[in-house]
């Protein structure tokens, strides 16, 4: 790649950013596309959202994808955010176009190409269940509702689950770990197995459910992508399950960005490519 005075900026903002994989994505995306864009991480501290999106106004960066924690802190600073952002309440895709700035939210819409492109499945009518209530899973939750699941979200705190079935449609509501048992796809949007090592006292980080619950012929599919395959994917194949990698959803979600800064179709293979391999360059923990 060579920079030059003509060289397109865009970038993702959010603290701490350097283990960002969107760099390594979005970089290859635009030398396999033959587009002169660069692509960097803006370590933009907390309480400091407002002030970077003047930055990309006053820089004239196209956009920039938004990590923790300021996919909610920016939406006051924005002149316009999408049907999803609005309400779930966060955006992490900025695009500015003659000045305005523009936000969306590329979660819900990521995870469904991921199960329907890499994984040929089609969850209209069917029963889902998710686990877990942040951010990840409320875009999860209004994806699958949205598409016609049946969306039963379970969460350790009531009100937040509440809020996340409010969010997804009259097709959801709030459930209980005893609903993975009917489920067709159970969703872990919680962040437990993203390498983060053993739990206090050196015991083992716990799974976000017990898998014992499920039946073969039950898909799980782990938000979490790092380490690959996740305690949860390990343990999901040995009882005879079918697990799926939140690769797939980070690659998708990021190929929504690409569309809106650039206008041209992503190159998806050259994106996959370049995040699994720095993924397999990273240790655990």
């Amino acid at each position: 790649m060579t920079l030059t005075g003509r060289t397109r900026t865009a970038g993702v903002i959010g603290s701490p950013i350097r283990h960002s994989l969107s760099p390594v994505m979005f970089n290859a995306a635009f030398v396999a596309s033959g587009m002169d864009w660069a692509y960097l991480a803006f370590e933009v501290p907390e309480g400091r959202a407002t002030g970077a999106m003047e930055a990309l106004r006053a820089l004239g960066i196209e956009g920039v994808s938004v990590t923790m924690p300021h996919k909610a802190a920016i939406l006051p600073a924005l002149d316009s955010i999408s049907e999803d952002a609005a309400l779930l309440g966060a955006a992490n895709c900025v695009t500015q176009r003659a000045g305005a700035l523009h936000g969306d939210n590329t979660d819900g819409a990521g995870f469904l190409d991921a199960l329907r492109i890499d994984e040929g499945i089609e969850i209209e009518g069917q029963a889902c269940v998710v686990v877990g209530a942040g951010g990840a899973g409320r875009a999860v939750a209004r994806a699958l509702a949205q598409a016609g699941a049946r969306v039963t979200i379970v969460n350790r705190s009531a009100p937040a689950a509440e809020r996340a079935a409010v969010i997804a449609g009259h097709s959801a509501r709030v459930g209980s770990m005893t609903d993975l048992a009917e489920a067709s796809l159970v969703v872990n949007a919680t962040p437990l197995g993203m390498g983060l090592g053993a739990a206090p006292g050196g015991r083992p980080e716990p799974l976000p459910f017990d898998v014992t619950l499920l039946a073969p012929g039950q898909v799980v599919f782990d938000l979490v992508y790092h380490p690959a395959p996740t305690p949860l994917m390990v343990a999901a194949t040995a009882q005879g399950l079918r697990s799926v990698h939140g690769l797939g959803m980070l690659v998708y979600q990021a190929a929504h960005a690409f569309r809106a800064w650039t206008g041209e179709e992503p190159p998806l293979a050259a994106m996959r490519l370049a995040a699994s391999t720095a993924l397999g360059q990273r240790r655990p923990g």
